[in-house]
């Protein structure tokens, strides 16, 4: 059993300029997080190529079970990551599901 966990993010900034870079700090940061957690099994961060999406930034990972992503989310250097998207965000939606 994986659970694949996904999290989509809108940027609150209304300056283009600023959620390019915003965007693009959300991904490096993510993306510095596989070596640094053992829980990741696998994870992938895009950022929105069209100005018509809903959403800003999205992640996709996958994990063992459910007490791995916990294991993930309580991690000190996913909470670090996470406490700079909260600082730069507007929205969030997300959903977990079995692959």
């Amino acid at each position: 059993m994986t659970i694949r966990h996904v999290v989509m993010w809108r940027l609150a900034t209304t300056d283009d300029a600023e959620r390019a870079e915003q965007a693009a700090t959300v991904k490096a940061k993510l993306e510095s997080l596989p070596p640094l957690v053992p829980q990741l099994q696998r994870l992938e961060v895009g950022v929105n190529a069209l100005p018509s999406g809903d959403f800003d930034v999205v992640l996709i990972s996958d994990f063992a079970d459910e007490e791995a992503l916990r294991g993930y989310q309580e991690h000190p250097e996913h909470e670090k990551v996470a406490a700079y998207i909260r600082s730069v965000v507007g929205g969030r939606a997300a959903v977990d599901f079995l692959v």
